[in-house]
């Protein structure tokens, strides 16, 4: 040990693992080990191992829920470079940009929504959803952190002829979030629009990223 200006200067050596693809490789042979996969399409399993991947808990995955034909509806519409519509930049940064030809849209930090909200005294995640009307039918969306979004979007296909192929929606938080889901799982089948959301206060950016992330890779022929 040599001391340099009263600063100790320590070696310090890890035995870890460095190669990124054999992390991921023990990563999911971990997570296969420690989840409960039984009963679902290949597709689910590898969008319930993201989820569990991103958030390291293999308990959550009794949370998420599936729509009949939510995995091929939204890999259908994801092949045919469908719109990605996206509550927040934290969503969109998420998502994995060499799967994506287009990227996707996040209209929150619009100046005209800033100036929407206020006047009407809601959200801008809420305002920016007057900006998806034009991107709707056939869509992807990825809401990961605004419950109110996920609610004026359930108020926005009550009323509009226009679908989206997918909804991925998994808002955190504790006022809201487990509401606006639940809502989405019981009107998903009465709106005629498939889903995959996770029940519970649980949720966020990184998960809902991840969903997505995982269909793209199922189209891709990536599967662990």
């Amino acid at each position: 040990m040599e001391v340099i200006n009263n600063k100790r200067e320590v070696a310090v050596s890890y035995n870890y693992i460095k190669d990124p693809r054999e992390i991921e490789k023990q990563s999911f042979k971990q997570i296969r080990a420690l989840t409960d996969l039984s009963g679902l399409s290949l597709q689910q399993q590898q969008v319930v191992m993201r989820v569990v991947h991103s958030v390291g808990i293999p308990q959550i995955a009794g949370q998420l829920r599936f729509s009949e034909n939510a995995c091929s509806a939204g890999m259908a519409a994801l092949q045919q470079q469908c719109a990605i519509l996206c509550d927040v930049e934290m969503v969109k940064q998420g998502l994995t940009k060499r799967m994506l030809k287009d990227q996707p849209y996040c209209f929150l930090n619009q100046p005209e929504v800033a100036e929407l909200a206020k006047k009407t005294g809601e959200t801008r995640t809420m305002a920016a959803l007057d900006y998806w009307q034009p991107h709707l039918e056939g869509s992807v969306i990825v809401i990961g952190n605004a419950p109110t979004a996920l609610f004026r979007l359930l108020e926005m296909l009550g009323a509009s002829k226009e679908k989206p192929a997918l909804i991925i929606a998994m808002p955190v938080g504790f006022v809201g979030a487990q509401e606006s889901k639940q809502a989405l799982w019981e009107m998903h089948s009465a709106l005629g629009v498939e889903c995959i959301t996770l029940l519970g206060r649980e949720g966020g950016s990184a998960v809902t990223a991840a969903t997505c992330n995982a269909l793209l890779r199922c189209i891709n022929g990536e599967y662990y």
